[in-house]
């Protein structure tokens, strides 16, 4: 069934802390509180548009929402829970900070019919969070994710990767231990410098240098392999373009890219085949049978993969759009060699790639 969320933004309201990278006007593209009156008008407006055989999710994004004034939260989480009722929404997700939960909480939430909680963590390194101005530490992160699963809520865990004293190491590590937690989904955010931020002074005194683009595809490459081979739904890998959410505009630094999710994907692909090409030495052309929806990760953005291994290997790249399922792929090499092998053997695959 395909899931469709009604967004409801709630900029900074709430929230204890000021995090050394946040501005949370800039990154929701929002700047104004929202009432009750709003989040039912954003709701109409939204439903209208969404096919009738969707599942529907109210969404309350921005601030830490468990943080907010109480009376304020349980009226949003009202007009949310009318359309519950209406059999008109299936979910209700909020994101909120690790310090920001607790038994009596959730157990309020849960009269709202609150169904997804996802916890901003970005890191499950100590340095990192304390660098960051993060205001809590990994224990409270794995208190919190116990607690929202023993209350029978939906789990999701944020990070971000290239904060303050970052290293790959530590991604993989923060990944690692989100795979302990079990949750329900996870999203991935590469750092970026947004204006107004403690990050940017930070940046303009240099004592920050965020990871460049190239860095942040080669770790999260890794980091997508570790959730995808333990069946970790990632709902989202970098942040969605919005009118601020532009190098230039609202970012002033760092590994920003519209299409971040499908460069990182195309390099897993690109590397699957580049082990192929040394695993039988002599290759000159590749051919990729495979669903149309997989062809412009092949090929890879502005044809990055066609590229590499044309001016690389001296090796023709070429896809042939086909009716298989959307994780299958049949790969011929021209010694006419046929390899057969679904998304999930190839992430299995890459994981003994790339060492983890």
């Amino acid at each position: 069934m395909k899931k469709r969320i009604i967004p409801i933004f709630v900029p900074h309201r709430g929230c204890p802390h000021d995090c050394i990278f946040c501005n949370q006007k800039k990154i929701t593209g929002v700047s104004t509180e929202v009432t009750s009156e709003e989040a039912r008008n954003i709701i109409e407006e939204y439903l209208p548009t969404i096919d009738k055989d969707a599942s529907v999710e109210i969404a309350f994004f921005g601030g830490s929402f468990t943080a907010i004034d109480e009376e304020v939260r349980n009226e949003l989480l009202s007009v949310a829970k009318e359309y519950v009722d209406k059999g008109l929404v299936s979910d209700i997700r909020m994101s909120t900070r690790p310090d920001c939960i607790s038994e009596e909480i959730l157990e309020r939430l849960k009269t709202y019919k609150a169904s997804i909680i996802e916890l901003g963590v970005q890191s499950l390194d100590a340095k990192v969070l304390h660098d960051s101005a993060r205001g809590h530490d990994i224990e409270s992160v794995i208190k919190s994710s116990h607690l929202i699963k023993d209350a029978g809520i939906n789990l999701g865990l944020q990070m971000m990767v290239g904060l303050p004293s970052d290293t790959e190491e530590k991604c993989i590590e923060t990944a690692k231990k989100f795979i302990e937690l079990d949750p329900y989904c996870v999203r991935i955010y590469p750092t970026l410098v947004v204006k107004d931020t403690g990050l940017e002074t930070l940046l303009e005194k240099g004592e920050y240098t965020p990871f460049t683009l190239e860095q942040c595809v080669q770790i999260v490459k890794k980091l997508l392999v570790l959730f995808y081979i333990d069946n970790i739904n990632v709902i989202r890998v970098g942040l969605q373009a919005t009118e601020d959410i532009q190098l230039g505009k609202g970012i002033v630094a760092g590994p920003y890219h519209p299409a971040f999710r499908e460069l990182v994907e195309g390099e897993m692909i690109k590397d699957y085949l580049h082990y192929l090409v040394i695993q039988n030495k002599t290759v000159s052309k590749i051919e990729v049978k495979t669903n149309n929806k997989n062809i412009s990760k092949i090929i890879g953005n502005k044809k990055r993969n066609k590229l590499f291994f044309k001016e690389t290997l001296n090796i023709n790249l070429k896809t042939i759009p086909t009716d298989l399922k959307e994780d299958e792929f049949k790969i011929v090499l021209d010694n006419n060699k046929e390899v057969n092998i679904t998304l999930e053997k190839m992430y299995k695959e890459l994981y003994n790639i790339y060492n983890l």
